[in-house]
């Protein structure tokens, strides 16, 4: 498939198949939601179009601005939005695809080859859900200019100075009205996005600016390496086992394959797909070529070597410790699903797999040495599984002949309805005792934990099991850990964790945290976990208490009371309190304040999630000094 598309991108290339009308009605049915999530993907339809542009060979810079007022401003270099009379409309071009949704020149073969978003369709929905939208096209020797409120035409476009260059500059602004939780962009999450798109882009050159800070911040992503840069920025920090990574990539008419592999010494599996510049987060059928060729490849290269011959490898040996990303570009791609989240292609598996059957054979032979500590890490894996395994039914076993499978320390609800219990981890016996008498044990559980519990994320599985802490955990809750897990075992609809106000608390509260996404990260996926918040301080005046959480809350408090007077008491912890104070202050669900432990999404966030975990829990202590240098200056207030 040419990157380069020798055709024209011209007005008569715009087809059209329906209005503007029900965007504004019913905005989540064209952008998911009207949260952050939603405001967010205004910007990436905007950017879509302009990597579209890169794709068929026509743009090699994008800049994307997020501008002091709150709009957002993204200018590329490619052909530019054309601006002659539509043949249909008898209108501009650009004003038909502004104004009207499924208008664009991806529906048909001749301006695009390959496209991820329908050029036209996002910018109008975009337009729609927007204050004002500024276009700005050069083009056709000049600039042409036009500007949009409430997704209908301000003005008709006007024709600017001479321009020998090409482009387009949009700037938008999300309508308050539409997005009433939020119009502020999250710088991290707009970076992560473009950079990740300058990746799956060999050459783009894509710049961030954000103009709301002083003095501006200003991020450059361009990678001449692709998928190979990629793969070494999701390693940076880690172990690895060969210095190289591998690499293939085939180019038909009507497809390319991209695939880029890398294996460390940890035990994690990151495995990133793409189609058309899509972040696939369910996979689909490249996907499962990519999955099942390296299984093969691997398997084949030991046997050949006679590498380990009495384990049986599996396709989870093989990719524990295996970061790879494979991106292919199809012409008709047929995504499940109207989020585009798994590609499901049939001829993709087969032609991804034959791409890695013929190449990766032929890496691994040139590359004994590193093709060796492969199969040994995939070996020791496979160790590592038959051991938890067995470790696994020694506790089933164990646990038939217990004559109770909870934990002693566990003091229960009555109640045998999971949708209806509540499971509180208490920090220490100190507190526990008062969360006794404070629950409503009906619906109430208690489990006391001592001290801090193990930090999971540097220690084997084996030994977490082991730990009496941990096991009082897993009894308690019921679900299984891991591959055994089963959310729909779980004792109780709300697990949440009950902890000192102060940095000990929260640092229990990082550990249970920590043990929740390794071994049942499903009860946070599936919205279970919460963190109750004590207060820290009370204040006692004439006319009654008042609790407050932390020390913002206090100084807060002061700076509004000046001309009051009353005695402040800082509760060194849980144990502290009384019956009354704890029920009302965190466990009455009228009167306690939760916070709700959540992923963006499952499968996106979750490599992300791991990352950080690994960053803060983990054993290298070089990337936790670097993380903590790199967001101290966000820190305002510290318990030391």
């Amino acid at each position: 498939m040419s990157k380069k598309d020798s055709n024209s991108y011209d007005s008569k290339d715009i087809k059209i198949l329906e209005g503007l009308e029900a965007v504004r009605k019913r905005p989540a049915m064209y952008i998911g939601s009207t949260g952050p999530n939603g405001l967010h993907h205004l910007i990436w339809e905007v950017v879509d179009n302009s990597v579209d542009e890169a794709m068929a060979g026509r743009c090699s810079k994008i800049t994307v601005s997020l501008e002091k007022n709150g709009s957002v401003t993204v200018e590329d270099d490619g052909s530019g939005i054309p601006v002659k009379p539509h043949p249909k409309t008898k209108i501009s071009a650009l004003t038909t695809v502004l104004t009207t949704l499924h208008a664009g020149g991806k529906f048909e073969s001749g301006a695009y080859t390959v496209s991820g978003g329908l050029h036209g369709v996002g910018i109008s929905v975009v337009n729609a859900l927007s204050t004002f939208v500024k276009v700005q096209v050069q083009r056709d020797g000049h600039f042409w200019n036009q500007e949009f409120d409430l997704g209908k035409p301000k003005s008709k476009i006007k024709r600017g100075k001479v321009s020998k260059k090409t482009g387009t500059k949009v700037n938008f602004l999300a309508d308050p009205e539409i997005f009433d939780e939020t119009q502020t962009y999250d710088y991290e999450i707009v970076a992560e996005r473009l950079r990740q798109t300058a990746f799956l882009n060999k050459g783009l050159k894509i710049i961030l600016t954000d103009n709301r800070v002083k003095p501006p911040t200003k991020e450059e992503y361009h990678y001449k390496g692709g998928l190979v840069d990629f793969v070494e920025y999701l390693n940076e920090g880690f172990e690895t086992l060969h210095g190289k990574i591998i690499s293939f990539s085939d180019q038909t008419k009507d497809s390319e394959i991209e695939v880029a592999l890398q294996w460390k010494n940890e035990d994690d599996v990151t495995v990133k797909s793409f189609a058309n510049n899509i972040h696939t987060l369910e996979g689909g059928t490249h996907e499962e070529g990519l999955r099942t060729a390296v299984t093969k490849a691997i398997n084949d290269f030991a046997k050949k070597r006679n590498l380990h011959s009495d384990i049986s490898l599996t396709g989870d040996d093989i990719r524990e410790g295996m970061t790879g990303v494979v991106s292919v570009r199809v012409k008709e791609p047929q995504f499940e699903g109207q989020t585009k989240t798994k590609l499901g292609n049939t001829e993709m598996k087969s032609r991804v797999q034959v791409l890695i059957n013929e190449e990766f054979p032929k890496w691994l032979s040139k590359n004994t040495k590193d093709g060796r500590a492969i199969v040994e890490r995939c070996a020791l894996a496979a160790k590592a599984r038959m051991s938890a395994k067995k470790a696994r039914e020694l506790t089933k076993r164990k646990s038939i002949l217990e004559t109770s499978g909870l934990p002693g320390k566990l003091a229960d609800c009555s109640s045998t309805d999971p949708t209806e219990s509540e499971l509180f981890i208490v920090e220490g016996d100190s507190a526990a005792g008062p969360a006794k008498q404070a629950r409503d044990s009906r619906v109430q559980a208690i489990l006391p934990i001592r001290g801090k519990i193990i930090n999971v994320q540097k220690v084997t599985e084996n030994r977490a099991l082991q730990n009496e802490e941990i096991s009082a955990l897993i009894k308690a809750i019921g679900t299984g850990i891991k591959t055994q897990f089963n959310g729909d075992e779980s004792r109780y609809d709300k697990i949440i964790f009950l902890t000192d106000a102060d940095v000990d608390g929260a640092h229990i509260r990082t550990l249970l945290l920590t043990f929740f996404f390794k071994f049942m990260p499903g009860l946070i996926t599936g919205g279970k976990v919460w963190i109750s918040e004590p207060p820290l301080y009370r204040l006692k005046a004439s006319s009654g208490i008042t609790y407050l959480k932390d020390d913002e809350a206090l100084t807060k408090f002061k700076k509004e009371n000046k001309n009051k007077k009353f005695d402040i008491s800082r509760f060194k912890g849980l144990g502290e309190m009384n019956a009354g104070e704890l029920w009302e202050t965190a466990m009455n669900p009228e009167t306690r304040t939760l916070i709700k432990v959540t992923l963006a999404d499952a499968k996106g966030a979750m490599a992300k999630a791991s990352d950080m975990f690994e960053i803060l829990m983990g054993n290298d202590v070089s990337k936790r000094k670097q993380f903590i240098e790199k967001n101290a200056k966000d820190v305002r207030f510290l318990d030391v």
